[in-house]
């Protein structure tokens, strides 16, 4: 028989992925979700992705009021709720901590009050905890570099390099062990949020995962806010005749996670108990760089207009930055079923479907990182 399994922010992208998952496995899902208006639009609405079957209770993770009655009809939780946005959390500092982190605080509490019957909590983590991702010197051996100093980039010398020695550093996996400096207040509350979980967990003998999530991709990805993932900014622009931008080079290194793989990594996290009290990766383990990305997807799209290449850097972006997988494939048997390019079409397709939608431009994006002296 199935549990009753509550997805925080599960009107959303990777959420309603997951309800899909977890209802067609036999479980019933409850949804707790506001519809933040930079997702779902001004007015708000349920999406039409969104399976009719699925029990959806609108409200504010903040509302302890609201969440509290659904916490204790339920078995497990799956925590993904979050305001997401690198960049604008540099300037909506107060907003992303009250809602990530306070958010975090208010299920905790109720998970407190209910926590005879909750079984296992699973949170949605970030790679932008780490920072810079992990490397290696020819000369030094394993380097965990902070941010690159902001007069090298200003002189367009985009490569991390040896703060011992000086030399170029390689790019290697990033395994969870590596040290943490987040470098966003987003960033901040993704660890909060894992270290939250895992104390209460530990506290309170209710098994509780870190997932770890690099960067995803696929259908249902809101293209209204413009601080969505690159892939879907990428297709949004072509589809539209605006001209891609891409900062730096574009030969920064990334892993590209299929929402379905991602999918994949919750289900597991619930069913099984390997990674109990732990946090693991969720990629792919394969570094694939910005530029591939689009051209990549101009490809699929016909897109012949090329790639605004701006030569400017933002504040507190990272050079490298993709997923040791070795301990999830170990823990729970994990195994990404999409390379990057297999996915594309998807993606493609999902960007097409959404007529009639005002994209944000590349320009309405600089604007809001400039007046704050971000993007440099």
């Amino acid at each position: 028989m199935g549990e009753r399994i509550l997805i925080t922010g599960g009107a959303g992208f990777v959420g309603s992925h997951l309800a899909d998952a977890l209802a067609g496995a036999g479980h019933e899902v409850v949804l707790f979700d506001d519809l933040e208006p930079q997702v779902h639009g001004e007015s708000r609405p349920r999406p039409s992705y969104l399976d009719a079957n699925h029990r959806l209770e609108r409200g504010d993770i903040r509302d302890a009021e609201a969440l509290g009655p659904v916490v204790r009809e339920v078995d497990s939780v799956v925590h993904l709720a979050a305001m997401v946005g690198v960049g604008q959390s540099m300037y909506q500092v107060r907003r992303y901590t009250d809602v990530n982190t306070l958010g975090m605080a208010t299920l905790l509490e109720a998970l407190i009050a209910n926590r005879d019957r909750v079984r296992k909590l699973v949170v949605a983590s970030s790679m932008s905890i780490y920072g810079e991702g992990a490397y290696a010197c020819s000369a030094c051996g394993p380097v965990f570099p902070r941010l690159r100093p902001t007069g090298q980039l200003n002189q367009a010398q985009w490569e991390v390099r040896c703060p011992t020695c000086g030399l170029e550093l390689q790019p290697v996996p990033t395994t969870e062990d590596k040290p943490l400096h987040p470098t966003s207040i987003y960033a901040i509350t993704k660890r909060d949020h894992e270290e939250m979980a895992l104390a209460f967990g530990q506290a309170y003998d209710v098994p509780a995962v870190a997932l770890r999530f690099f960067n995803i991709y696929g259908s249902r990805q809101a293209l209204t806010n413009p601080y969505t993932g690159v892939a879907a900014i990428f297709c949004g622009r072509m589809l539209s005749g605006q001209t891609p931008v891409i900062y730096e080079d574009g030969h920064q290194l990334r892993d590209f996670v299929h929402v379905s793989d991602v999918v994949q990594a919750c289900c597991l996290a619930l069913t099984r108990s390997g990674a109990d009290y732990q946090v693991v990766n969720v990629g792919t383990g394969r570094a694939v760089s910005v530029r591939q990305v689009g051209e990549l997807l101009a490809r699929e799209l016909g897109w012949t207009g090329g790639f605004e290449v701006r030569q400017k850097f933002r504040a507190g972006d990272i050079r490298h930055c993709y997923a040791d997988i070795s301990r999830i494939e170990a823990l729970l048997g994990y195994t990404p079923r999409h390379q990057f390019e297999d996915g594309v079409p998807e993606l493609v397709a999902w960007v097409a479907e959404q007529h009639g939608l005002t994209l944000p431009t590349a320009g309405e994006v600089d604007r809001q990182l400039e007046a704050y002296g971000l993007l440099r």
